[in-house]
């Protein structure tokens, strides 16, 4: 695990309030699918990197017994403000397999696990026929003039804040990542990707408030943090549109894995 990976723990608060949560169409999307063939209850599930509880609260919320892990304990901190779950402080390689679950899923947080061994970890995890579920919402701004002034803002400092993908799946394909690494694996079948549209409007103060919370902007010096947001928010309308369509990936564990 990367040391971007815990830098989130010092910005908790920030994060539960500035990033956006999960609809209630994506539980929709993920409950249908486990619906089957072969049907899984969704009674039982283990998430990854739970963060502050963002999908937590929407799994618990439908009755899922969820189980939050993380491996920064100032984030499992925040969560535990505002949901009640069973919780373990541990990167997702440290989880040991216990009794297996019928989901475990990854809400913008697969990325940042380790590559070699992730899926025969995730199969541990899950019963026969259980269902993985990954997704993310990039917030991107809509107009493409205003991210133009955003990215020229920022260039002394930072050239890029997204993430490649961890496969070098280039973004025009038909699959993305980690759909292509799901398909690749004798572990998973009935490999799914969906995309649920969302746009989103926020101020420009709290957009660069949510800015702060991306781990890019994170791993700047803290003084060089502090002038590129300022110098963001002057070029940013009072008002921004954000594109932020969710990704979703959907696989099942084979029955024999």
């Amino acid at each position: 695990m990367s040391v971007r990976a815990l830098s989130f723990g010092a910005v908790a608060q920030a994060y539960e309030k500035f990033r956006p949560g999960y609809p209630d169409e994506l539980f929709s999307l993920v409950a249908d699918y486990a619906s089957g063939p072969p049907p899984t209850a969704l009674s039982t599930a283990l998430e990854i990197g739970a963060g502050t509880g963002k999908a937590t609260r929407l799994f618990a919320g439908h009755g899922v017994a969820v189980t939050a892990t993380d491996p920064d304990e100032a984030m499992l901190a925040e969560l535990r403000k505002h949901v009640t779950v069973p919780t373990r402080q541990a990167a997702f390689e440290q989880l040991e397999p216990g009794a297996p679950v019928d989901l475990v899923y990854a809400a913008a947080a697969l990325h940042w696990t380790v590559a070699e061994g992730r899926w025969p970890r995730v199969a541990a995890l899950l019963k026969p026929g259980g269902v993985f579920a990954a997704f993310g919402s990039p917030l991107d701004l809509s107009d493409e003039a205003v991210a133009e002034d955003m990215r020229q803002a920022q260039a002394p400092f930072l050239e890029s804040a997204g993430f490649p993908s961890p496969d070098g799946t280039p973004p025009e394909a038909e699959m993305q990542w980690p759909g292509t690494e799901l398909l690749a694996s004798e572990l998973f079948t009935d490999v799914q990707q969906h995309v649920i549209e969302r746009r989103l409007t926020m101020t420009a103060r709290d957009y660069v408030s949510h800015l702060s919370t991306v781990s890019a902007y994170l791993g700047l010096p803290v003084e060089q943090q502090e002038e590129v947001y300022r110098r963001i928010e002057q070029v940013l309308p009072p008002t921004v549109e954000l594109t932020a369509d969710l990704f979703v990936h959907l696989a099942r564990r084979t029955v024999t894995a």
